[in-house]
């Protein structure tokens, strides 16, 4: 149960004037740490992956680590793909797990920005999975996150804002009102009148990329004028490093495990600060009487084969699994035959969806259409389709 809907989770942190940390990790002592000071907290947390990250980890490989984490925590999590390049990489991202996802593009102009932002918007909706937008552009300034986030800083428009979330629907909006990616240089001047007007004419929950720092004060304003989500990163890295060069200098033919001791420590430690300081600790219980479950839907499919031979069969078998698997919001789909000769139906379609929403576009998807009518149906009259929500989702079913 704790994978839970985060746009549940964001509108309930919205409602109840607190943030929750969106904790971007890029390894199992990220992961570990993260959910240890959530755990330890009692507070709802969401696992954030950044495709900016993709270099320090294979992305389809850490993603089952990631959800067995969230499936079998104590407390409610949500999986975020974070600043996503394009409507590819979200539908990777939900295909592989994530339940929440942000294409960013922001560098780019608000025709287009909206028009990308739109297409992500209806693909991920159609999937049941929630959409993060970012009108303005939030810069990189000093240290490991900087350089992937270049130029100068564009504010958040009022009267764009406004438009953007109409024309997209998306459901959390990144402002940009003086954060930074990386480490803050000097004191941060941040124009809380301008999310202020933001959040009055939205009335939606609002997301702050670039939290490390900030004052704790500044955070407290943030929250109080909307903003239910906030990314962290760099202070967690940094954290993380400072061990690492402490380990360093104390060690003694020190290998690699031991240069790494207590990494997942000081990373907990830092997330558990910020996780008091917003406010979502305690709030567990809450979540996870009040959020959807986030568990998938089986769709059975079993049937028998006319006008085919097994070279047929097979062929078509094969095409159909490299079609339907591409279709947003499938997360596995398996084929087989019966094991015994005599079964009344001999072959098995079991097609994994993330969510309920699934069953609809992905029966109207124009790929499984064409599949369908023009390669399935016609060999296989006999047969039998079902939907079934699991009843829970325990981490060995994980796949």
């Amino acid at each position: 149960m704790p994978l839970v809907n985060m746009k549940d989770m964001l509108q309930h942190a919205y409602d109840h004037g607190y943030a929750v940390g969106a904790f971007d990790l890029v390894s199992l002592d990220f992961l570990q740490g993260i959910i240890d000071a959530a755990e330890r907290s009692h507070a709802p947390v969401i696992l954030s992956l950044a495709e900016s990250h993709f270099e320090y980890f294979d992305f389809e490989l850490i993603m089952p680590a990631v959800e067995t984490a969230a499936r079998r925590a104590t407390v409610p999590v949500a999986i975020h793909l974070d600043h996503g390049a394009s409507l590819a990489s979200a539908v990777q991202a939900i295909n592989t797990g994530c339940n929440g996802v942000m294409v960013d593009a922001s560098a780019v102009g608000f025709t287009e920005n909206t028009h990308i932002t739109k297409s992500v918007v209806d693909m991920a909706h159609a999937c049941g999975v929630p959409v993060e937008g970012e009108l303005g552009y939030v810069p990189g300034v000093e240290g490991e996150d900087a350089e992937r986030h270049p130029g100068d800083v564009a504010y958040t428009s009022l009267e764009e804002s406004t438009a953007y979330v109409e024309q997209t629907g998306v459901d959390f909006l990144a402002v940009s009102i003086g954060t930074v990616h990386g480490r803050m240089k000097g004191k941060p001047r941040l124009d809380f009148q301008r999310l202020k007007q933001i959040n009055d004419a939205l009335g939606i929950p609002l997301v702050i990329h670039g939290g490390t720092g900030l004052s704790d004060d500044q955070f407290r304003q943030l929250i109080a004028n909307g903003v239910a989500k906030i990314n962290y990163y760099t202070a967690l890295s940094d954290a993380a490093a400072k061990q690492i060069k402490n380990n360093i200098n104390s060690a003694n033919n020190g290998g690699y495990t031991t240069l790494l001791e207590n990494t997942r420590r000081v990373i907990a430690e830092e997330t558990e600060r910020c996780i008091h300081l917003w406010g979502s600790a305690g709030r567990a219980a809450e979540i996870l009487a009040q959020c959807e479950a986030w568990n998938p839907v089986e769709h059975l499919i079993i049937y028998n084969i006319d006008g085919l031979d097994n070279h047929g069969t097979k062929s078509m078998i094969s095409k159909g699994k490299r079609i339907l698997s591409a279709i947003p919001g499938v997360r596995k789909v398996f084929t087989g035959e019966a094991v015994k000769q005599d079964a009344s139906f001999r072959y098995t379609w079991l097609v994994r969806f993330c969510h309920p929403a699934v069953i609809d576009s992905y029966r109207e998807h124009p790929d499984h259409i064409s599949f369908a009518d023009n390669m399935f149906r016609p060999v296989a009259g006999e047969r039998i389709s079902i939907d079934y929500l699991a009843l829970d989702s325990q981490p060995d079913e994980v796949r």
